[in-house]
């Protein structure tokens, strides 16, 4: 059940031993559009590493067998120019890192070392979409850069942030798309809608 205010969300359990430890977020995306596509339920996984992980808590692999944490988690469905994908951590569209648009589309807190959505959580049934301005200079994204570190870089009067169950994107040029870390497709719109309570995570 998707995560409401004031109730706890997940439970402290001993990990299954037949349970399907990943180390990444892009593994665990790869099952999940594995399922997906075959129209099969996504089978429970240990999140042993990864942005996903680290959001839960966990991300340790040493913790497997043993006492963890299981707790739904959301899945993200992109769709663009008629392909269609789905992601578990994150999204990225950009050219550029120092130039131009830029988006993330974040079900975890996390992208890498950088806390770019201090406010995201991966069961509430919505994704977290930080939206930087193609107008913004280099040296003011550098700066941003090092405050999202620890969360800091928001607000910004040239990042916009949103919480919404879905959002359709359309970007002033052709935008490569980043799916839990590896290149997807390039895509001038795309369309992103939380799946809540897709799978079950372990961390």
């Amino acid at each position: 059940m998707t995560i409401r205010r004031g109730h706890s969300w997940g439970e402290t359990v001993t990990s299954p031993d037949d349970l399907l430890v990943l180390l990444s977020d892009s593994a665990v995306r790869a099952v999940v559009v594995s399922h997906r596509e075959q129209g099969n339920d996504i089978p429970p996984v240990g999140l042993a590493g990864g942005d996903l992980a680290r959001t839960m808590g966990g991300g340790t692999p040493g913790r497997f067998p043993g006492e963890v944490v299981r707790a739904p988690l959301d899945v993200l469905r992109l769709d663009a120019d008629g392909q269609r994908t789905w992601a578990v951590a994150h999204v990225v569209a950009r050219r550029h890192w120092w130039r131009g648009e830029l988006l993330l589309a974040m079900n975890a807190q996390f992208l890498g070392e950088f806390d770019v959505a201090p406010r995201s959580h991966p069961n509430d049934a919505k994704v977290d979409v930080v939206h930087v301005d193609w107008q913004m200079g280099v040296r003011t994204r550098l700066a941003a850069r090092r405050r999202a570190r620890t969360g800091t870089h928001l607000p910004h009067p040239q990042i916009g942030v949103r919480q919404t169950p879905g959002t359709t994107v359309r970007f002033r040029r052709p935008l490569t798309v980043w799916v839990d870390g590896e290149r997807w497709m390039d895509a001038t719109e795309l369309t992103i809608t939380v799946e809540p309570d897709a799978l079950i995570g372990h961390a």
